[in-house]
């Protein structure tokens, strides 16, 4: 065997200062923005750090600045929780959406003293969190569902603006642990030279800096990631270890003291008043700045009353995004297709000339019901006014009159079910015209997309047009028809193979363990999203102690109106949905309740998930050891108390060897949580 070449302690001295030299220049470019050097200076300085660590691999550092060119590809992301959830931010679109805001604080607050908030630009791009332990960045993740994310922790090490160690600061020092959070972008100028590239390579461009933002950050080889100008600002932490600051605007200079990037355009504490001229000010500023906001973000300065307002399941109490008023543009709508939803309301679809609003080509938008196409006298062939409100939703404000030439077809709603010809209703009160056969193929399609979907079962592998195959050929006339779906029958579907179907099976067999949460939400029941999901999970110990609550029992749970309430309990009255429902559970599948967690079986024991398990996916695992109180970490470290693994264990199993850490396989995992 070749032995490589032992380095001599000047070789071991050289590459430690070539990698202490260029933490300080990517520290001095990226976040005080005053280079000391050139970049063909810096580029020669790596290029020989990459060319010593070549030499000698027994130098290779997770640290050094040399990860930032890539790591080997992955065959999929790991998923990680967010020890403090990363919830989304209410939105106000005006003046007085703000007024209410800061009015709901002081009495959130019991006070009439005006409040000092700290106000950002908000970043269009990519929410992201990472963990940095003894200043070294451990783990990066996307927000994901706010309760956890991918793992991508390669691929923001390619991130020049990421510092690998934090810089130590004077006054602070390092914490021993720090979550701090980000958003990743691609500058405007950075984006269309990367367009322009991909047009030369005959590739195809991206339709805007989010999207490629997006894209590059979830990518499975960090090389490809590494060869995308990835950008990042930081504005906030999750847990922090021995921090004791103030205010956030004192917690955005700390971030800055250890190196972390923070928007130069933050305006800190300011009243009210001010608040509303810097919006303005940001207004005029957009278009010329050299990256995409589309609003900003106001939070309560003070952290002791950022802790003392809270956070509903959703958002916090103590922020705000005030968005920008939507990008507007105009195009000819050439076509109104008329599609059938899971609860079988018919939407009316505008097909457009396609046009480009806020740097993405829209050519689809909805426009709602027949009474708005009334309203606003939609015909086809019109001139429509089109805007993207908040900036990401396609939607006809107004037909451009002036335009009309007098060939253009007025549109009524079908009388009749445009997909399966049965009888459509209107409901005295509602706005929506429903096909009541509840057999409809379009609502069979429509409820089986959205029970294997990634908030309720997420069956990997089950697109659109497999569903649609299934359903039109009868083999699926329900969700609970998917769990007797076979290989040998799927594997004789057009665009199927073997290897296809048996992955499909293998995902649905493994999906058979979720929590009540998702269950309820993947029952498709009409005004139950997530966050009601949530509140019901979390207030029922058993499905069937939710099947028998009535209407008013529903209505008394905080959080739940009387057209929600009255919209569960007519679910659960039908016979051919409980008939159904008993079906799925027949099948094998396994309820994890959530008004069990913390039954302390599992208490205050911190596992990592590495390698493929058998009989259960990592998402499953992850909610069991959730439920019995126990947290989940996406690395190893001294903190870790068990590594459960399963076949193909990589890296953490080998450092959990190195730490001595309890390593279980999943035969004594199941054991211990169901005890």
């Amino acid at each position: 065997m070749l032995r490589m070449p032992d380095p001599d302690p000047q070789i071991i001295a050289k590459v430690e200062n070539l990698r202490k030299t260029l933490h300080h220049h990517n520290y001095r470019y990226h976040v005080l923005d005053d280079p000391e050097i050139s970049d063909a200076g810096y580029d020669r300085m790596m290029q020989e750090l990459i060319r010593l660590e070549e030499t000698y691999p027994q130098l290779a550092s997770p640290d050094s600045p040399s990860v930032r060119v890539g790591a080997p590809p992955l065959s999929r992301f790991d998923t990680i929780s967010h020890s403090v959830p990363m919830l989304s931010l209410d939105n106000g679109f005006n003046d007085t959406a703000i007024l209410d805001f800061d009015n709901r604080v002081k009495k959130n607050l019991n006070t009439t003293d005006d409040i000092i908030y700290t106000a950002e630009p908000k970043m269009d791009g990519v929410a992201v969190e990472l963990v940095y332990e003894n200043g070294k960045l451990a783990a990066a993740s996307t927000r994901g569902d706010g309760v956890s994310g991918e793992l991508i922790t390669d691929n923001v090490k390619t991130i020049r603006a990421v510092p690998l160690l934090m810089q130590t600061s004077d006054l602070l020092g390092k914490p021993s642990l720090l979550e701090v959070r980000g958003e990743v972008f691609i500058g405007i100028d950075a984006f269309n030279k990367f367009n322009q590239e991909r047009v030369e390579q005959e590739l195809p461009p991206f339709a805007n800096p989010r999207n490629a933002a997006a894209g590059s950050l979830r990518q499975l080889d960090s090389k490809i990631t590494a060869g995308r100008p990835l950008d990042v600002f930081f504005y906030g932490v999750g847990m922090v270890a021995d921090m004791a600051l103030e205010s956030h605007w004192e917690l955005l200079q700390a971030l800055k003291g250890w190196g972390f990037k923070i928007n130069p355009l933050i305006r800190p504490r300011i009243k009210l008043k001010e608040i509303l001229a810097f919006y303005r000010e940001l207004i005029e500023k957009r278009h010329q700045l050299p990256y995409d906001i589309d609003g900003m973000v106001i939070k309560v300065d003070s952290l002791a009353l950022q802790q003392q307002l809270g956070a509903t399941t959703r958002s916090p109490r103590w922020a705000i995004a005030y968005k920008f008023e939507a990008l507007q543009e105009t195009t000819v709508l050439e076509n109104i297709e008329v599609q059938v939803g899971r609860t079988g309301v018919l939407t009316p679809v505008a097909h457009l000339a396609p046009v480009k609003v806020g740097g993405a080509t829209v050519s689809r938008a909805t426009l709602h019901n027949e009474d708005e196409i009334q309203k606003k006298d939609v015909r086809i062939g019109d001139t429509v006014l089109l805007q993207r409100a908040g900036d990401v939703i396609p939607e006809v404000v107004k037909v451009i009159l002036s335009k009309r030439r007098g060939t253009e077809e007025k549109f009524t709603m079908p009388n009749v079910c445009p997909v399966c010809r049965s009888t459509v209703v209107r409901i005295e009160g509602e706005s929506a015209i429903r096909c009541i056969n509840y057999s409809c193929p379009a609502q069979v399609k429509e409820r089986i997309r959205h029970f294997a979907s990634k908030g309720a079962f997420d069956f990997d592998g089950l697109g659109d047009k497999l569903v649609d195959q299934l359903v039109e050929k009868k083999l699926l006339m329900s969700y609970a028809d998917l769990f007797k779906l076979d290989a040998d029958t799927l594997a004789g579907l057009e665009r199927m193979g073997a290897k296809s179907a048996a992955n499909l099976i293998q995902a649905i067999e493994s999906g058979k363990q979720i929590s009540f949460a998702r269950f309820i939400y993947a029952l498709g029941i009409r005004h139950v999203g997530e966050h009601v999901a949530a509140l019901l999970a979390t207030h029922f110990e058993s499905l069937e102690a939710l099947v028998g609550c009535s209407e008013d029992d529903l209505i008394a749970i905080e959080g739940i109106g009387p057209v929600v309430a009255k919209s569960i309990a007519s679910f659960f009255s039908r016979e051919e949905n409980l008939i159904i429902v008993d079906r799925i559970l027949n099948s094998g599948v396994q309820i994890i309740f959530e008004s069990q967690k913390m039954t302390g079986l599992l208490e205050g024991k911190v596992f990592v998930l590495t390698g493929t398990l058998e009989r259960m996916t990592r998402r499953q695992a992850k909610e069991m050891i959730i439920a019995a109180g126990g947290k989940v970490s996406g690395s190893v470290s001294k903190n870790t108390d068990y590594v459960v693994v399963g076949d193909s264990a990589g890296s953490k199993l080998a450092k959990a060897r190195e730490l001595g850490i309890h390593i279980i396989d999943e035969v004594a995992f199941r054991e211990m949580v169901e005890k």
